[in-house]
């Protein structure tokens, strides 16, 4: 990212993510709009980063444009984007079932479409971002966006066909992670733990779990293998698991979302 001008329409929770991590960088220069001027305002005034008055004047100043607003806003966004739009833009978009080609169809048919799938620990510098490159971008392209996301967690570069899928497991991802956590402090309290207790032994279990996991060294199924001792305490609360059928819930729970995704596109 060598003097990249960098400019986001809309300043949501992960485009916020994005300007601190990569805000104050000497070879980043940061531009970005929000409808809400005073959105903007707390924004520019928290980081160093460029207000525009209009997505025409972020256009005018900006090399790679992220695209941070929500799916239904986007065909609205690009009616104004695309009279500014120049054959040398790269276009990132966050927004959860828009294809690229839908964003082409849009504006311009040569223009350069990323598309990307972050999620919210990246607040945390602990995000997961799938990356897809659109049918006009090039491999630099896509490894500019693998550079800019990088700077929130991790990164995987995959056919754009995938990112329904995406969209289920590590988009929303978070909130199921949020609800299991809830449960098992909840169960904690009711066998006794405080409430800061429980949720403190929850959360660092699971992202030691998690991290047991990136590892490479060993699936899931052995990990969890690992902890059970037959005719223990593991084993109990694996039984109830298996009885209510834990695992066949939370995978309906990723095809409802990713069916989901695909109907954001209709």
């Amino acid at each position: 990212m060598t003097n990249l001008q960098l400019g986001f329409i809309g300043t949501g929770r992960i485009a916020r993510a994005l300007i601190a991590s990569l805000s104050g960088k000497t070879n980043i220069v940061i531009s970005g709009y929000d409808r809400e001027p005073a959105v903007m305002a707390a924004i520019s005034a928290d980081y160093h980063i460029a207000p525009c008055t209009s997505i025409k004047e972020l256009a005018l100043t900006s090399q790679v444009i992220i695209l941070a607003v929500k799916p239904y806003q986007i065909a609205e966004v690009l009616g104004e984007l695309t009279s500014s739009l120049r054959g040398d833009h790269v276009l990132i978009s966050v927004a959860a079932g828009i294809s690229s080609e839908f964003i082409r169809a849009h504006s311009l048919d040569t223009l350069k479409v990323v598309r990307v799938m972050p999620n919210t620990p990246a607040f945390v510098g602990e995000g997961m971002t799938a990356i897809s490159r659109g049918r006009m971008a090039s491999d630099e392209d896509v490894t500019l966006a693998c550079d800019i996301f990088s700077s929130v967690g991790r990164v995987v570069v995959l056919d754009e066909s995938k990112m329904d899928a995406v969209t289920a497991v590590s988009g929303s991802g978070p909130a199921y992670m949020f609800h299991i956590l809830d449960a098992l402090a909840a169960g904690g309290v009711q066998c006794g733990l405080s409430a800061d207790e429980a949720l403190l032994l929850s959360a660092q279990t699971m992202l030691g779990a998690a991290k047991m996991v990136l590892a490479g060294q060993k699936n899931p199924e052995e990990l969890k293998n690992e902890v059970t001792t037959p005719g223990g305490t593991t084993e109990a609360g694996l039984k109830v698991m298996n009885e209510k059928n834990i695992k066949q819930i939370v995978m309906e729970s990723i095809a409802a979302a990713a069916l989901r995704s695909k109907e954001l596109m209709k």
